[in-house]
């Protein structure tokens, strides 16, 4: 008898063991909503031999709600970006900006500057050409009308290494996947740095070449357009693509006749160089003639600050990365802790610095594999509840309202507040109530933030849904999710 009832009681051991969370949590209220997850994760064909990992977490507590294999490590995609931007807040602040300056220890002589100018980067991935114009300006004041020497770009901020350790080789020509310098340039204000816009319109009639536009107008990129335009009722089909380790773009296909233009970014090759030749474009606009060649270089300690440009803030940088979702602003920012903190601009040190700063708030970063700031990785490895319980620590931040200003907001049509969500989640149940870091790469999918649910309180939610066959599907199940938090 005694033996049946150690079995019994065993028996019953195991079975709460076995129970998921969800179900032993399920008396906090949240009942029908924890069977409605379940039953939309089993019954999903798209998570049929996917891997699906979900965290739903009270704002206010931080107790767990929900909980779908939420300590299984899984690719965060972009969601890599909201650890990113906790690390670059907690280390350099809300009003930290970088500085862009121009340099020489030449003597002037008769408007002449006797030897190099020097355009040195500090990792400002926000610089436009207009930036390089104003500070072509403000040398001009000065009375220079020649530059004798060379022209040198100074990019050793950071150290030389330009791609992070998984990047696809297919991303190289990307604006996603462009190369990481301390001096860079953005075609507008995106700032996707290290790149140039490519806007591809049909000609005035049939048999035409295309008209193609580059952004910002540069002859640092050489164009082979071999595009040509058809009847209105022909095929569109246009394709732009950078030959590697060279600046030459080649764009074939058909465009019809009074049909809206195709737009691409391509990544350059040599940022740096890219960058000061656009300088010495500015310098040239303002009359200042270099009769010397363009350079990579460093800038000697001899040499004095002729003008400077400042970047905007942190905090309002962190728009354009986190709403646009901006891999280029990951990186600088994961070399720029690591230089602040450790002295050398580097992947190295950068993420080293973040797993210092991430396990300051609370997060267990030995449950993670880090491998760059942006989550273009495919090697990266989150749980969705070490995500949330990010998301519920940062809220004590004095930075909290910057970082949580930078997400994109669900519904929201303007590209600044809406971002990468803008197209998303339009219904009155979740427009504007949906503030979350999408994610995207090949297979996988994921979208982690905050719902405010019908009852007025909120909840912080990450889904890391891997394995996909249709990643595009994968946002279809995640809105669903999200509408259904927002109804609780």
């Amino acid at each position: 008898m005694m033996k049946r009832i150690k079995f019994s009681i065993l028996i019953l051991i195991t079975f709460f063991a076995e129970v998921p969370y969800i179900q032993v949590n399920a008396m906090n209220g949240h009942e029908n909503m924890v069977q409605q997850l379940n039953q939309l994760i089993q019954n999903e064909p798209d998570l049929q031999g996917a891997i699906a990992g979900i965290s739903i977490r009270s704002a206010a507590s931080g107790e767990i709600i929900y909980d779908h294999q939420g300590d299984v490590r899984l690719r965060p995609a972009s969601n890599m970006k909201l650890l990113t931007a906790a690390a670059a807040l907690n280390v350099l602040g809300e009003n930290y900006r970088f500085r862009t300056e121009v340099l020489s220890d030449a003597p002037l002589k008769k408007q002449t500057l006797e030897g190099n100018l020097y355009l040195k980067g500090n990792g400002d991935p926000t610089l436009l050409k207009s930036d390089f114009d104003k500070m072509a300006f403000e040398i001009k004041k000065l009375g220079i009308k020649r530059v004798k020497g060379n022209l040198v770009g100074d990019d050793s901020h950071f150290d030389k290494v330009r791609y992070s350790l998984d990047l696809p080789w297919s991303d190289e020509t990307t604006y996603y996947g462009a190369q990481i310098s301390a001096l860079s340039a953005s075609p507008t204000v995106d700032y996707d740095s290290g790149s140039v816009r490519v806007k591809v319109k049909p000609g005035t009639k049939s048999g035409d070449n295309v008209k193609v536009e580059i952004t910002p107008k540069t002859n640092y990129v050489k164009i082979i357009n071999q595009a040509v335009t058809v009847e209105a009722d022909g095929k569109k089909e246009i394709k732009v693509e950078r030959e590697h380790a060279k600046n030459t773009i080649t764009i074939e296909g058909s465009i019809p006749e009074k049909t809206k233009a195709v737009t691409e970014w391509i990544g350059v090759w040599d940022p740096t160089r890219y960058a000061t030749t656009l300088f010495k474009q500015s310098l040239s606009k303002q009359g200042i003639t270099v009769t010397g060649k363009i350079k990579v270089g460093s800038v000697p300690d001899t040499a004095n600050v002729v003008t400077s440009h400042q970047s905007m803030p942190l905090s309002e940088l962190l728009v354009p990365f986190m709403k646009l979702s901006n891999n280029g602003h990951a990186e600088v920012l994961i070399k720029e802790i690591g230089k602040v903190v450790k002295g050398e601009g580097s992947w190295d040190k950068g993420l080293a610095v973040m797993e210092t700063e991430l396990a300051k708030l609370g997060v267990n970063t030995k449950t993670m594999v880090i491998r760059d700031g942006s989550g273009i990785s495919h090697v990266d490895l989150i749980p969705a509840n070490q995500i949330t319980l990010l998301l519920f620590a940062v809220q004590k931040e004095k930075w909290f309202s910057t970082y949580l200003h930078s997400l994109p907001m669900a519904g929201i049509p303007d590209k600044m507040v809406g971002g990468s969500l803008r197209n998303r989640m339009k219904n009155p149940s979740t427009l504007g109530k949906v503030k979350a870091k999408t994610g995207s790469i090949s297979t996988v999918s994921s979208l982690s933030g905050y719902v405010t649910t019908k009852s007025g309180q909120t909840l912080i939610f990450s889904i890391l849904l891997n394995n996909l066959i249709n990643d595009e599907n994968g946002k279809k199940i995640e809105d669903r999710l999200v509408q259904l938090l927002a109804n609780t």
